[in-house]
């Protein structure tokens, strides 16, 4: 069977693929610097110990890119918990996005990440 070059790039990948454990945590710390940077967003970062907080969010996040693993607790949850409006919430979320957009992973990919940080908002 011959395969054409079209063929291959439509080979589905999903996005550790893209990434690797350490492009993920390439993510998490980018993804933080941006709410970290955000006036409104940064001061409820204070008091926390952010190198725990991004070590449990790369730990949640790997399986929502198709990792292995299962995740461990909820990525929303952590933000929640940090007590963000739903506003505030979906500004997390839009970072998020921003980060994963810039890395150039599939739209698809990212919608599905944030689907699994939002459906914890609860």
């Amino acid at each position: 069977m011959v395969m054409r070059t079209t063929e291959l790039v439509a080979c589905t990948r999903n996005a550790i693929d893209w990434l690797g454990p350490a492009g993920v945590r390439g993510v998490v710390h980018r993804w933080m610097r941006l709410v970290a940077a955000d006036a409104e967003l940064a001061p409820y970062l204070l008091g926390i110990d952010r190198r725990r907080l991004a070590t449990h969010l790369a730990a949640q996040l790997t399986p929502a890119l198709g990792g292995p693993g299962r995740t461990i607790g909820s990525v929303g949850g952590v933000w929640r918990r940090l007590g963000l409006t739903t506003e505030q919430h979906w500004r997390v979320l839009d970072y998020l996005a921003a980060v994963l957009w810039r890395l150039d992973l599939p739209t698809d990919a990212i919608i599905g990440v944030q689907r699994v940080v939002r459906a914890e908002r609860g």
